[in-house]
């Protein structure tokens, strides 16, 4: 067994089976010592004292605390969607103990510093768990990437950026999205995008309303995947020309994955994001049901449920394999039932795929569903990834990107007593039901899914957040504001040369 203790003064000790980190499942036996928040030792027969908590976990295994790199929480174009006390809730009851969610300029915003504070505004004492912000770029002018990037950076610990190819209230052309990459770069932040093709999809809806196709199912014949594929060809060649670093998002498409793959063979920076619908949802979900003829809203998301198993199967194998760096739940929800929901795309009793807002909930299911996947929950042969990859992407590779590594996403000393202790043997099978779920969505896309595990406590900085007896059991106001350092990078490497161009040619017109 796997004896977790505390050192005199200490708040929490486990007992567990293995303790797993992103390289290794370490052997039975060992005991985590945690003092103020913070993992102090790891080893055998640590000190205890009469105020010592001790955890028996019965055999478990031991986790990092997940860190969910891609959440959207209250923003202003989801009116229904979760605010930061529902979000962060669901958060720890599923295990994530860290979200970055996003900051959102909008195209008359001429400084980012109002952005910011309104944010904070709607977080401060609002989070059950620790969180971080992105910014959103939609109006990125030669005094915000000059001036305030850089004093936002160091000052605020806001290290990381997303842009959007698409959408045309947020979408950058290819000169703007350089003029960033190339800032980020020299700032040390990491640059996130959203790649699919505006004008194909501009074309294909007009075209599909014109021929009045406007079912919610639509909504996945007018994004398909060659939008996706060439804008991420184009993203990567972008970065290139920049040599700067990019994760690019929530992606759905195996030609597209093949571009970033190829991008990584040559070593380039280029890292992939992938959520849990484009794993284990289809296009078919997004069909008309005989009970509700606009339910496939539920599932209308960008970009969209694709259409075959070999889709799925494409993106488990690049999760097994190392393409993925990054696995978020994109949690960007609207409710269902409701006017200024899902149901804006009903317009007069007639559905209009685009007017349904995009974004499904899965911040609270997006950890137990992959961990359902690893040999923890499946039989020999039958797992779709190893421990450590799923420590990778669930949390550790998240940290190393957005300037959190040294403090989360690894069981090391030093570092944040962020954990997840799951439940021994079958003991925390359960069905996913919206009716046990912690946010504030009227429906889950997972509904009915099996899970072999599910956290029994999540515990952030040593303290239990969530007990599964018990529920939610930490308090909206403990998550604190990470300031954050420069992003590493965690695939390939700068100072590559683009292909055919001469070394030094860069210089030439920097």
């Amino acid at each position: 067994m796997f004896h977790v203790s505390c050192q005199v003064d200490c708040l929490i000790t486990t007992l567990t089976l293995a303790q797993v980190t992103a390289s290794e499942v370490l052997p039975e036996g060992l005991q985590i010592g945690i003092k103020d928040g913070t993992i102090v030792c790891i080893g055998k027969n640590l000190p205890t004292s009469s105020s010592t908590e001790i955890i028996d976990c019965e055999g478990a295994y031991v986790t990092p605390g997940g860190i969910d790199s891609h959440v959207h929480l209250a923003q202003k174009n989801s009116p229904t969607g979760d605010g930061w006390e529902t979000g962060s809730r669901s958060a720890v009851a599923g295990g994530t103990t860290t979200i970055l969610a996003f900051a959102s300029q909008e195209r008359d915003d001429t400084s980012l510093y109002p952005v910011l504070e309104d944010y904070h505004q709607l977080s401060r004492d609002q989070s059950y768990c620790d969180y971080g912000f992105h910014f959103i770029l939609t109006n990125p002018t030669e005094q915000i990437l000059k001036d305030e990037l850089p004093k936002l950076a160091w000052e605020e610990g806001v290290t990381s950026v997303k842009l959007y190819m698409t959408y045309e209230a947020k979408k950058l052309g290819d000169r703007q999205i350089l003029d960033i990459l190339f800032a980020c770069k020299d700032l040390g932040m990491t640059t996130m995008i959203h790649a699919e093709s505006h004008d194909m999809i501009s074309l294909i809806i007009e075209g599909l309303e014109r021929n009045k196709h406007t079912e919610p199912y639509f909504h996945a014949v007018a994004r398909p995947r060659i939008a996706e594929d060439e804008a991420s060809y184009r993203a990567i060649s972008l970065a290139e020309l920049a040599d700067a670093p990019m994760l690019i998002v929530h992606m759905s498409s195996e030609t597209a994955i093949k571009h970033v793959r190829d991008a990584q063979t040559r070593l380039l920076p280029i890292h992939a994001e992938t959520c849990p619908h484009y794993l284990f949802l289809l296009s078919e979900e997004i069909k008309a049901k005989p009970h509700d003829h606009f339910s496939g809203a539920k599932h209308v998301c960008s970009p969209p449920l694709r259409h075959h198993p070999q889709d799925l199967e494409a993106l488990w194998l690049s999760i097994a394999n190392g393409t993925f760096t990054t696995w978020s739940s994109d949690h960007a929800p609207s409710k269902y039932d409701h006017p200024q929901g899902k149901r804006l795309g009903l317009i007069d009793g007639v559905p209009r795929f685009s007017k349904i807002p995009n974004g499904l909930p899965g911040l609270e299911t997006r950890v137990p569903l992959l961990f359902n996947q690893t040999p923890a929950c499946q039989p020999p042969g039958k797992s779709r990834l190893s421990l450590p990859r799923f420590v990778q992407l669930t949390a550790t590779n998240a940290a190393k990107l957005y300037g959190l590594n040294g403090s989360k996403g690894s069981i090391a000393p030093g570092y944040d007593a962020d954990l997840i202790i799951w439940h021994a043997g079958d003991k925390g099978a359960r069905t996913i039901m919206q009716s046990k779920l912690h946010h504030d969505i009227d429906y889950t896309p997972f509904e009915g899914m099996e899970v072999g595990n599910w956290p029994r406590y999540t515990l952030l900085r040593g303290r239990v957040v969530w007990d599964d007896s018990k529920g939610v059991c930490g308090q909206k106001d403990l998550g604190k504001f990470l300031k954050r350092g420069k992003g590493e990078v965690v695939e390939g490497r700068t100072g590559n040369v683009p292909k055919g161009m001469e070394e030094g040619e860069r210089e030439l017109w920097r």
